[in-house]
């Protein structure tokens, strides 16, 4: 048992993190998508809290205050993980994992690299990063992706965030008025959307071969049908990957943003795999 992290070090970086819980509990880390932060959880983690589990609930690299570096490499997938894998360290030993969005896929890429650092992992929203590759080729998955390409335009998307086009485009995915007030004041407000937004633009420069290996820790996979921004087909496509006891949980009628608009049903998947391990 270690005590609580508020912070942890990393390649000259400082990251945030929200840790709270029963202190002798078992770890979940959980994981923060774009453009959010780790009050993202702050539904979730209470009910994780009520069955004696600890959260640790980082503000992710770009998010961090003194964690933003400038440059597009700083945001390759590798140092992404890397930052995930000493947050775990500094815990002490392995632990449930739960990541939604880019917190999927940087979850996605530590149960692959890092089994041994993973007891449990709970993707939200986004698939296998395999999965989800190939289904641009085999799906409309790439037409439901375009806006990743737009992301990695410089400077653009900042402009147009500061015109008040980008809440509207986050709105049209499915973000009520309180989901926009935290992206004012934690993103936009904050300077976070830089960093942010770099992790698209360092997709060029991550990766290698650890995005198609299989996952041997025990998995669950929650998607929402009310997703605009991933389709059926690489969620269907991920359980090829899972070389461990594996479960795909499809939630009707909910948006892309599951932890704040389905936290009830969030919590009782994560509880079911870390039961059921």
């Amino acid at each position: 048992m270690t005590g609580r992290i508020t912070s942890f070090a990393r390649d000259g970086l400082v990251f945030d993190v929200r840790d709270e819980g029963p202190l002798d509990g078992d770890p979940v880390v959980l994981l923060h998508g774009f453009p959010e932060r780790s009050t993202s959880w702050r539904r979730v983690a209470p009910m994780l809290h009520e069955h004696g589990l600890r959260t640790l609930a980082p503000d992710q690299r770009g998010y961090s205050r003194g964690a933003r570096p400038a440059g597009r490499h700083d945001y390759a997938a590798g140092k992404l993980v890397a930052d995930v894998a000493a947050l775990v360290d500094a815990v002490g030993g392995p632990v449930h994992l739960v990541g939604h969005d880019w917190g999927a896929a940087v979850g996605w890429g530590l149960a692959m690299s890092r089994p041994d650092l993973v007891r449990t992992w709970t993707a939200v929203s986004v698939p296998h990063t395999a999965a989800f590759a190939q289904s641009f080729l085999t799906s409309t998955q790439g037409l439901h992706s375009t806006y990743m390409g737009f992301f990695q335009l410089p400077f653009v998307p900042e402009l147009l965030a500061g015109r008040g086009l980008f809440e509207a485009w986050l709105r049209r995915a499915g973000m009520d008025d309180d989901d926009l007030a935290r992206f004012r004041t934690e993103v936009l407000e904050d300077g976070a959307l830089p960093g942010g937004l770099a992790w698209y633009r360092g997709l060029p420069f991550g990766g290698g071969g650890s995005v198609r290996r299989k996952v041997t820790v025990p998995t669950t996979m929650v998607w929402s049908d009310g997703d605009v921004a991933i389709t059926r087909a690489p969620v269907e496509a991920t359980a090829a990957w899972v070389d461990a006891p594996y479960e795909l949980v499809v939630l009707e009628g909910v948006s892309h943003w599951i932890p704040t608009h389905a936290p009830r049903a969030l919590a009782d998947a994560v509880l079911a795999r870390i039961g059921a391990a």
